[in-house]
């Protein structure tokens, strides 16, 4: 099912796959504000600054990377054989 928060009762491959989307989805969270906290104290002078605005367009694109992330993530879940699940809950 798309979004479902419980995926313990999938198999191994389902559990797997969901525990390497949840890890890239942290990464872009901690790539974004590190990149914004870095951005942010590199506006504080003058000859960083341009390095700074290059921060903090990275940070900005990897907040805007986090909710494809999750998408492609459940797309691939829901791949997984819970077809008739998703039919279903289209259905209601």
């Amino acid at each position: 099912m798309l979004f479902d928060r419980d995926h313990q009762h999938g198999g191994l491959a389902k559990r797997r796959r969901y525990a390497r989307f949840e890890i890239a989805y942290t990464l872009a969270d901690f790539g974004a504000a590190f990149s914004f906290v870095i951005g942010s104290i590199f506006f504080f002078s003058e000859r960083l600054m341009t390095a700074g605005t290059w921060l903090f367009l990275i940070g900005s694109i990897l907040f805007a990377a986090k909710p494809s992330i999750r998408l492609i993530r459940e797309i691939k879940l829901a791949a997984m054989g819970e077809d008739e699940e998703l039919a279903e809950r289209y259905e209601r």
